[in-house]
């Protein structure tokens, strides 16, 4: 017997009045998915609402922006995206210049932070006039991936598209760079890449727990007998698969999990660790501390994640101890560190000096001044986001095990970023 929970403690149970949850296409397909099969878990809930195929919240709607339901640090400030471009172009120098490197980026948006870091990258032609460099965008929304070719590619340059390929999607970057459409991380070409997720591991769906006087049960969502066309949360009755991920001295009394995300962390580790590169993580989380971040949010507001499913992102905070743990040694991992730190360690302070000084333009001025508040005051985003890396074992170690003979100069130990850098 399925226990329900009351709202409150935890999470919201739905307990909105009517007018306030619109019987949507995705809660009529889940409602008919539950009485056919039982209550799901709340991974399977995250699952069909943002990434359905046919319903799902991310599959067909530009999300994105004032007129979305968020807005990301790129879409704030386009200082965002050029300290990410520095920091890979930071890693490749300190790893020895290699001559070729692919940038993955996992859930790109719209293209804007790739479309800042390409833009740092041709600034910078004259560091990396022999490298050859490829983009790789994971992606599994037609309309955003429309988007970020709008934003990225060269007009004159027709797309080649294939529905049924691995590569969906393929064409030339304004700055004459290959870039490639993928829907898995599996398909991308495994070689020397540095790979970067923003927003990407915070919408994976996650298994939540809570803890009772039998042990650990998972939370499920259920339709609630009162009312016929709306959801309730409800305990399991006995233990469930997802209970393995779960730490044997797990001091919390509330929990979640997400499986998918060790997947991904493990694949990039294993690549990492065989062909070189980094991973670089930005996102809301925290390091094995929090119990219930599971939200909803619609038109920039906070929105009860069981009412009128399919019109709202749903999200829940990353836990960067479990990433950890799931690079299991494979690769060395950095942080997580607070973004106004890491930020300010790459030189936010005098980007955004240069940017003010060469501008004239008052309304322009005042639009960098509130982008760099947004990203560091810690009341924003300054403290909500982290940055996490993985790195090959040898970047940290000053180059005792070097991936090759060539590679005649030790790497540097510092990684920008996490350690101070000196700015002349």
């Amino acid at each position: 017997m399925l226990r329900f929970i009351t709202g409150g403690k935890y999470f919201s149970s739905g307990n909105e009045p009517a007018e306030n949850n619109p019987v949507t296409p995705m809660l009529r397909h889940l409602i008919y998915k539950i009485k056919s099969t039982g209550p799901i878990t709340v991974a399977e809930y995250m699952k069909e609402v943002l990434t359905n195929p046919a319903k799902g919240y991310y599959v067909y709607r530009d999300m994105l922006g004032e007129q979305g339901d968020f807005i990301t640090s790129p879409e704030i400030s386009q200082i965002f995206g050029e300290l990410l471009g520095i920091w890979f172009i930071s890693e490749w120098m300190a790893t020895g210049k290699s001559t070729a490197f692919q940038l993955v980026e996992l859930g790109p948006g719209r293209g804007t932070l790739v479309g800042d870091i390409l833009r740092v990258f041709t600034q910078l032609g004259s560091v990396l006039k022999n490298c050859d460099i490829s983009v790789h965008l994971v992606e599994v929304s037609q309309k955003l991936s429309e988007i970020q070719a709008l934003t990225l590619t060269e007009e004159k340059v027709p797309l080649e598209r294939n529905a049924g390929s691995p590569v969906y999607m393929k064409g030339v970057t304004k700055s004459g760079i290959p870039i490639s459409w993928y829907r898995h991380l599996h398909d991308v070409p495994k070689g020397y890449s540095f790979y970067l997720a923003h927003e990407f591991f915070d919408v994976l769906p996650v298994h939540k727990f809570q803890k009772t006087p039998q042990g650990w049960r998972e939370v499920f969502i259920d339709i609630d007998p009162q009312v016929s066309d709306k959801l309730r949360f409800v305990l399991a009755p006995s233990a469930t698969p997802a209970e393995a991920f779960i730490q044997h001295d797990e001091t919390r009394d509330h929990v979640e999990v997400c499986p998918d995300a060790g997947v991904i962390i493990e694949e990039l580790s294993q690549r990492i660790a065989l062909t070189g590169g980094a991973a670089l993580v930005a996102d809301y989380g925290h390091d094995g501390t929090k119990t219930d971040t599971f939200r909803g949010f619609c038109g920039h507001k906070l929105h009860d994640v069981l009412i009128a499913p399919g019109t709202a992102d749903l999200t829940a905070d990353v836990d960067f101890s479990y990433l950890r743990r799931m690079a299991q040694g494979k690769v060395a991992s950095l942080g997580p560190i607070k973004q106004h730190t890491f930020l300010k360690n790459m030189g936010i302070d005098v980007r955004l000096k240069v940017l003010l000084d060469k501008s004239n333009e008052p309304s322009v001025r005042q639009q960098l001044l509130q982008g760099y508040d947004m990203l560091m005051n810690p009341k924003k985003m300054g403290e909500r986001f982290n940055f996490f890396a993985l790195l090959p074992h040898e970047r940290l170690e000053g180059g005792r095990h070097q991936r090759n003979a060539r590679q005649s100069k030790p790497f540097a130990s510092l990684v920008a970023g996490f350690s101070e850098l000196a700015w002349q």
